[in-house]
């Protein structure tokens, strides 16, 4: 299997960032990590080696993107204002750098993407920031609502950063209908302490009739033998 280690300093975020991309063809799919976790986590944790033969046989290519949770929402010595802006630098590091990457190096594929726990959260909230940007978001034992990194806060750049409460709001035809050609999966079990925002985010996309589907697992099911089980069957 292809493995390919990427650095580069990011202008957006004025540091270096890494990436790990696993295969050279196939469905591009943009990975992220659990909270504060690293571009290598997939691979550390055994998912990128469940993955093999997909990898291998071209069906799958998996960008690792890494993270900045330390010096965003989990940077809990600035203020909830700062550690949204620097969440928002992160996007823009996304959607500016890793996402054009991955596309243009999968000849302008549409991409997925997907994550476990915070990962989860990661890829929901930047398929809806974004209309369009992705085919899918696949979102494992999530938590979506933002204000639990940021004070309780809601207004300002706490509001952009968290889909639910965004998402409720938004009218717009323009946003709504490359949202409506998006697919989110989102799967949690029945007894993780997330599982009410799992369903309140799929009860919003619901609402603006966007393709949501909500799988709920028997028990906890917030750790990587489930989240290996669940992308074998959502991904």
């Amino acid at each position: 299997m292809k493995r390919d280690y990427r650095v580069w300093r990011s202008p957006v975020l004025e540091r270096e960032m890494e990436v790990l991309v696993f295969g050279d063809r196939g469905t591009p799919v943009v990975v992220f990590p659990t909270s504060m976790g690293r571009f290598y986590q997939w691979e550390d944790t055994g998912m990128i080696a469940h993955l093999t033969e997909r990898i291998e046989d071209g069906l799958l290519q998996l960008w690792c993107a890494d993270s900045v949770d330390g010096e965003s929402f989990y940077d809990t010595a600035v203020p909830a204002t700062n550690r949204a802006v620097r969440h928002l630098a992160y996007d823009r590091y996304l959607t500016e750098e890793l996402l054009p990457l991955a596309r243009l190096e999968a000849g302008g594929a549409e991409l997925v993407l997907a994550g476990a726990s915070f990962g989860a959260f990661h890829a929901a909230t930047l398929a809806l920031r974004h209309p369009g940007i992705a085919r899918a978001a696949i979102c494992l034992s999530g938590a979506f609502d933002a204000a639990r990194w940021l004070d309780g806060s809601r207004e300002g750049d706490a509001y952009f950063v968290n889909p639910l409460a965004f998402l409720p709001a938004l009218e717009d035809p323009v946003l709504l209908g490359p949202l409506r050609r998006t697919e989110f999966v989102v799967a949690t079990g029945l007894e993780d302490p997330n599982v009410d925002e799992s369903r309140r985010l799929a009860a919003a996309l619901r609402a603006k009739q966007i393709p949501a589907a909500l799988h709920l697992w028997d028990g906890w099911a917030h750790d990587w033998p489930y989240w290996k089980e669940m992308v074998d069957t959502y991904l």
